[in-house]
């Protein structure tokens, strides 16, 4: 098998799990998939070179490419959204999507940073030492940001709880 058909059985095997981190991060469907398509393309072009786990390969180029669209902007304005309420004639089914609703709009009114933290540490399950690793900066950098992004979510949806922060609820 040549190299080009490897790359594309792991692009089709690879690209639902890695479109759900672009999003995560950039919080918007066509710059997610720029952000995905542009590491790709970087990953594409030192394929050969590639060892061990092509997809820590991938998701590590597109947060440095996103850090680095992050710096080059400076600190992003919150985007205003509005929030959605419970109502009390609601099944459980329809609860858990309206907290899917609410912590998704709540990401996109944390900073570029924390929001990357947030991803990192708990959607990706990744330990504060890979994540300072993954982000370019150390880790008590993390701790800090984790902590108030933590924070900064239950300020604005307290509707949310630690239960509602896992890798299904910011898929």
């Amino acid at each position: 098998m040549g190299e080009a058909e490897a790359f594309s059985e792991f692009v089709a095997g690879s690209s639902a799990r890695l479109f759900r981190v672009a999003m995560a991060l950039t919080g918007g469907h066509h710059a997610a998939e720029d952000l995905l398509q542009g590491a790709l393309a970087r990953t594409f072009a030192r394929w050969r070179h590639v060892r061990g786990d092509p997809e820590a390969y991938v998701r590590r180029a597109m947060y440095r490419a996103q850090v680095s669209v992050w710096k080059r902007r400076g600190r992003h304005a919150e985007v205003p959204l509005d929030s959605v309420g419970e109502r009390a004639d609601q099944r459980d089914e329809f609860r858990a999507t309206d907290h899917r609703l609410v912590l998704r709009a709540a990401l996109l009114r944390l900073g570029p940073r924390q929001r990357a933290v947030l991803v990192a540490r708990v959607m990706e399950d990744l330990s504060v030492e890979e994540t300072a690793a993954l982000l370019g900066c150390s880790p008590g950098t993390v701790r800090s940001q984790l902590h108030r992004a933590l924070a900064r979510l239950r300020e604005i949806a307290p509707e949310l709880d630690e239960k509602h922060l896992t890798e299904e609820s910011l898929t």
